[in-house]
């Protein structure tokens, strides 16, 4: 089956302007918006299952790639958290035309609660979260404190360091700019406020992101209604059928 072609939206000023790809899905109901996890495009697995889902319950759905993800702007180790931010932020303003349900991927659900926390009390306020394996913080909590000297020095010295992934053959640079500016972003330390209902799906043996950063995010998020679903065999990924089928139902309940 031929895959649709991409939209484009410009963003940025300048020599930050960019061109992020996107593909909407017109329906009905609050507006699902995936926000997908670090290295990882729009037409991962999870993407394409919340497509076909979306597309067979006639419900509208919006994906994009983030700045140096995917089919957007090239030059990975360009961007940083605060770009990914405005990339997100950019989308949901320029399709959404009512209040939408962000799902966030690893990354993405640190984004997707960077996001709420900048719209909250505008017209496109979240009206419900389903994030999977949330790595907030992930910068400095999952990469930077986890690092050996040698890499911090390699990082500071150089401005990056490759770092080889499981998930592509290609190393992933990790540059002194995207720690620093995580930095400004970190959430951990006080209370998150998202105005809305939170629906948290983890894997007990995901390798990336302890399922303990998850509890620890349900320790933060005090003051909104949140379930906390644990798959006791679940990786990283969460893409089995079952999981997929987890995430839809997720969703669905969230949008009910």
């Amino acid at each position: 089956m031929q895959q649709p072609a991409p939209q484009w939206l410009e963003v940025g000023q300048g020599e930050e302007r960019r061109r992020i790809a996107h593909l909407y899905q017109d329906g009905t109901g609050a507006p699902v918006v995936w926000l997908g996890g670090f290295v990882s495009d729009m037409r991962a697995t999870k993407a394409e299952a919340l497509a076909s889902w979306a597309g067979a319950a006639g419900r509208s759905f919006l994906r994009f790639d983030y700045a140096g993800h995917g089919e957007s702007s090239a030059d990975f180790a360009r961007w940083t958290i605060s770009h990914w931010l405005e990339d997100a932020l950019a989308v949901i303003a320029a399709r959404c035309k009512s209040r939408p349900i962000l799902v966030g991927s690893s990354m993405g659900g640190w984004l997707a609660l960077l996001a709420a926390r900048k719209l909250q009390g505008t017209a496109l306020a979240p009206s419900g979260m389903v994030l999977i394996a949330p790595a907030v913080d992930f910068t400095e909590e999952l990469m930077w404190a986890r690092m050996p000297e040698d890499i911090r020095n390699t990082i500071m010295s150089e401005g990056a360091w490759l770092r080889q992934s499981a998930y592509s053959p290609d190393p992933t640079p990790i540059t002194r700019k995207l720690i620093e500016d995580g930095r400004r972003h970190l959430m951990f330390g006080g209370e998150i406020r998202t105005g809305c209902p939170v629906h948290i799906l983890q894997g007990m043996k995901d390798p990336d992101v302890p399922w303990q950063q998850a509890v620890k995010l349900v320790e933060h998020l005090s003051g909104d209604p949140v379930v906390l679903t644990l798959i006791k065999d679940g990786d990283h990924r969460l893409s089995t059928p079952s999981d997929l089928a987890r995430l839809q139902a997720a969703i669905a309940g969230m949008a009910a």
